[in-house]
This record gives structure tokens, C-alpha cells and sequence, in this order.
């Protein structure tokens, strides 16, 4: 299994809005900047996160993009599935979340001792998917040390 650059650019750029700006929005601009992810790309993506409900987007100058759930409601799986559609090591072994059927019909369905192994291992990492979510990844990027950006937008007077 490879996973796109939608997947990984989008799961990179959720983990940024979490971290960064909590329940505020964040404008593209920003997120593009600090994980260095072409905005236009960005936004292609985000259209996928909205469809799904991950995200939502406010318009104006204090508008962005901010999540649609808490961090701790959205799962790595969830974003894969909105931005892959589904999570699996080989088309042949696992059902797709759309049509509850196999993607494709495998010639040695019921005798092929390998499928299972792929199944199994599709299982696995959609359990460990569905188990991680922005807020585990928030954590870990504290325990990194990563440092928390301060909205430009935000002015301070004394």
C-alpha cells in the first residue's frame, strides 16, 4: 500500500490546524507555509475534508478553515477513507466502505491462502488508523517539542 500525497498532505495539514489554531480558523496561506504544501493543492484537498465533514471553512478576514468535530473525534481513518476512499494493501483482499463488495473479483477467491494475510493486515492498520486521532497526534507533536505558531492575525496591545 502507498498512500497519496492527498492522504498524507491532508493528514499533515489537519494535524497543523489542531495544533496551531485549535477551534480558530486558520487561513491557507499559513498552513500552506509551515508544512510547505502548494496552496492550491491544499485547497483541492480540503474540498474532499468538507464532503466528508471533517472540515469546514469560514469566509471573511478573520475566516479559514478550521475542523468541523473536536481533535479527539477525528480519526487518521477517517481522513484516509475522505481522501483515499479506502485503506487497503491490495485490491483483491478487504470490501470497500462504498459498495460492501470486493473491488475486484480475485480468480483464486476461497483458495488463495495469501488473501487472507492481506486482509488481516488491512484489518490491522484500519484498527490502528481508526484508533489514532488529531489529538494523539497533537500530543506526540508536544512530546517533539514542535512549537505552536501564534495567529498572525492576533495583536496584542498594552
Amino acid at each position: 500500500m502507498r498512500l497519496s500525497t492527498k492522504s498524507r498532505y491532508g493528514l499533515r495539514a489537519l494535524f497543523d490546524i489542531a495544533y496551531n489554531c485549535g477551534d480558530k480558523p486558520a487561513q491557507i496561506q499559513d498552513i500552506s507555509r509551515r508544512q510547505q504544501i502548494s496552496p492550491r493543492y491544499l485547497e483541492q484537498i480540503f474540498q474532499n475534508l468538507k464532503r466528508a465533514g471533517i472540515l469546514k471553512s469560514k469566509r471573511g478576514p478573520q475566516g479559514g478553515y478550521c475542523l468541523a468535530k473536536k481533535p479527539e473525534e477525528v480519526t487518521v481513518l477517517e481522513i484516509l477513507n475522505a481522501t483515499e476512499q479506502d485503506v487497503l494493501l491490495v485490491e483483491c483482499a478487504g470490501i470497500t466502505q462504498k459498495k460492501r463488495k470486493r473491488k475486484t473479483e480475485c480468480p483464486f477467491e476461497g483458495q488463495c491462502v495469501t488473501q487472507t494475510v492481506w486482509e488481516e493486515a488491512s484489518t490491522m492498520l484500519n484498527q490502528l488508523f481508526g484508533a489514532m486521532t488529531l489529538q494523539t497526534l497533537c500530543q506526540r507533536g508536544q512530546e517533539m517539542g514542535i512549537k505552536k505558531e501564534m495567529d498572525p492575525r492576533i495583536m496584542y496591545y498594552i
